[in-house]
């Protein structure tokens, strides 16, 4: 995608082909400042700080950590070292876990003179599948617009509603909710984007809004709590979030704030679509609501806020009073049965372990 007519990925190798670059979403909307990674150290700071964020990309930063790690230290006790360190950062996303496991499966057997350039190989393949499976996903989504479009004569926009950041900051390289709104938007399809802010972080207000503008993409932010009254004017014509999780039930896990979307599209029978790549998909679980570990994080994000003041300096303030506790949760889980469907680089599935091994045969 672009930035300011520039292609950028969020995660890319340094001019020397051995320090990871990133883009430092913390610093977003206010700043673009990319960061280079040299250790296995810094790139578990990048996730555990969320530098980087996104189940994609999580996995990706993973696994060009375990390669900065090789090229340090390619020891059998620097590959462990570096797996659970990096395996430690944040609960939630599988992604993190899947990629960490392929580096290890494909690792663990090499000698240590081989291990960092294998890792390397590996990581960047890793990057590449994601750029595709994100562009398939948005392919395979987009006929979900165009026939909203073409249902209402093709003579208003499209309403979708999303929440968090699920675009291409959130992946490597076009997104996994915003792809099919990409393609739509590119193919000439009119389509308008209702961005939650997305509390306590602003994910939507800082990095959906930011991406959308850069890709020219019309879009309106609103706070967290107006999606159902948009729903219930008819302002909204689907709904379409990301995920960290998938259990293989259909149930999907995603940023705090999502299920109570889908329970208000449900009421008002809205369509609520899922976007997610294979990798997300976590088939050892079947009751997401019970069994997906849910992060919480520090009560500082709730407590306190980033902004730019009129005169142009970036600060953060206290919001809350002095000696009111506050708890952060980051995600919450949507159960199956209040989603539509299941948007993947294979097709659409109904959110069911049938819908999802219909796509994915190899798990069953």
């Amino acid at each position: 995608m672009n930035v300011d007519g520039t292609p950028y990925r969020t995660i890319w190798l340094a001019e020397d082909g051995w320090a990871v670059m990133i883009i430092d979403q913390t610093r977003l909307p206010f700043e673009f400042v990319t960061r280079r990674l040299e250790t296995v150290s810094d790139a578990a700071t990048a996730i555990a700080d969320m530098w980087v964020r996104g189940a994609p990309l999580i996995g990706a930063t993973a696994a060009y950590g375990m390669a900065l790690a090789m090229h340090g230290d390619a020891s059998d006790a620097g590959l462990k070292k570096a797996y659970d360190d990096l395996m430690a950062t944040r609960p939630t996303a599988v992604n993190l876990r899947w990629a960490l496991n392929e580096m290890r499966v494909l690792l663990a057997p090499l000698s240590a003179e081989q291990r960092a350039e294998a890792a390397y190989k590996r990581a960047a393949e890793i990057a590449d599948e994601d750029v595709a499976i994100c562009s398939a996903i948005g392919d395979n989504g987009m006929p979900l617009i165009a026939e909203h479009w073409a249902r209402h004569g093709k003579v208003r926009p499209v309403n979708v509603l999303t929440h968090c950041n699920a675009g291409w900051l959130a992946t490597v390289d076009w997104g996994t909710a915003l792809a099919p709104i990409y393609k739509a938007h590119d193919a000439g399809i009119d389509v308008h984007v209702w961005v939650d802010e997305t509390r306590p972080r602003n994910q939507g207000a800082s990095l959906t809004a930011w991406e959308l503008g850069q890709h020219g993409v019309p879009h309106t932010v609103i706070a967290d709590n107006v999606g159902g009254h948009l729903m219930q004017h008819g302002q909204v014509d689907l709904c379409i979030t990301g995920t960290d999780r998938t259990a293989a039930s259909g149930d999907v896990c995603n940023k705090i704030g999502t299920y109570l979307k889908a329970l208000a599209a449900h009421d008002n029978n809205v369509p609520f679509y899922v976007a997610l790549p294979g990798p997300t998909i976590d088939w050892t679980m079947h009751d997401g609501v019970h069994q997906i570990p849910i992060e919480q994080r520090s009560p500082d994000e709730v407590t306190r806020m980033t902004g730019r003041t009129d005169g142009g300096e970036i600060t953060t303030v206290t919001i809350t009073p002095d000696g009111s506790p506050a708890a952060n949760f980051a995600f919450d889980v949507t159960p199956a049965r209040l989603v539509t469907g299941l948007i993947t680089e294979r097709g659409v599935a109904e959110a069911s372990e049938t819908g999802l091994k219909g796509l994915y045969p190899e798990q069953g």
